[in-house]
């Protein structure tokens, strides 16, 4: 019994350790080479912000294309979670879409990383240096917003430089709360979130970035996590693709998203892997 009750401690304490404080600063040494460090927060961007705007607009304009605005339209406002399966347009027509536009495409799969469940890989193509790889998808919680129970056995939350949270797990009350704000936000016949990326077929093919392993000494990483705030200019027929929702209907401030950025090319068969801790001096 004592055997069985301590393995489900060190599982539980497997998957929060990476946000207990004391933990963190006492390991931080020990993989110095798995550290981002810039030295102010303004540093943090490895490339403009209208880059990114750029990269995800022609996706998402090559996206929309493929579907037909008349389509769209339609099924946004009779579905409010649209369904697909692993070979329709979610997945194959995505993943066309994706290589038409930037070159490239990434696709989840087994990690090479012992253990480590599912992985990213570019599967097709080459991602050139600074080109926006993968996004990260999730509910936006401000600093001052509750998410204690989302974040109990919870992974996939991610923390930017000012406090903003990203919730990135596709199961259980954080799925439920992604679809209810996401539902809320609606403007007419108009989806203004994607919800697809709580599925197994995303229609964006970006929105995986949750599952991008943490590089090693052996295996540097390749991206690395840029926060972007979408313009208020972004096109409302496109905001349909967009795997962010805030948590509150009242938060004024541009919706955040945090997208992967190559740091070196990274051809067809490699595993993406980041930094998940960045150091700001």
């Amino acid at each position: 019994m004592f055997t069985a009750a301590l393995e489900r401690f060190q599982k539980l304490w497997k998957s929060y350790r990476h946000r207990f404080v004391p933990w963190v600063v006492f390991n931080l040494s020990k993989n110095e080479k798995t550290l981002r460090q810039v030295t102010e927060r303004s540093k943090d961007k490895l490339v403009p912000d209208e880059e990114v705007s750029r990269s995800l607009l022609k996706l998402f304009r090559a996206l929309h294309g493929k579907r037909g605005s008349h389509g769209e339209l339609r099924a946004a406002h009779e579905q409010p979670v649209p369904q697909f399966s692993g070979e329709e347009e979610g997945q194959d027509g995505g993943r066309d879409a994706m290589f038409q536009s930037l070159g490239f495409c990434i696709d989840r799969k087994p990690s090479t990383l012992p253990s480590a469940g599912a992985g990213v890989f570019v599967t097709r193509g080459l991602v050139s240096k600074g080109a926006t790889v993968a996004m990260y998808p999730g509910t936006i919680y401000q600093p001052y917003e509750p998410i204690l129970l989302q974040s109990i056995r919870n992974s996939f939350v991610f923390r930017c430089i000012d406090g903003v949270l990203v919730d990135g797990n596709d199961k259980g009350i954080s799925k439920m709360v992604f679809r209810s704000c996401s539902g809320r936000d609606r403007i007419g016949p108009f989806v203004t979130s994607d919800t697809t990326w709580l599925t197994d077929s995303p229609r964006n093919p970006l929105a995986v970035g949750q599952y991008v392993n943490n590089c090693s000494n052996e295996r540097p990483a390749n991206v690395c996590y840029q926060e972007h705030d979408i313009p208020d200019s972004f096109p409302i027929e496109l905001r349909q693709y967009l795997p962010n929702v805030n948590y509150s209907q009242e938060t004024r401030r541009p919706l955040r998203c945090v997208v992967l950025v190559s740091l070196r090319e990274v051809a067809a068969g490699e595993e993406l892997f980041s930094n998940y801790y960045t150091i700001v001096h």
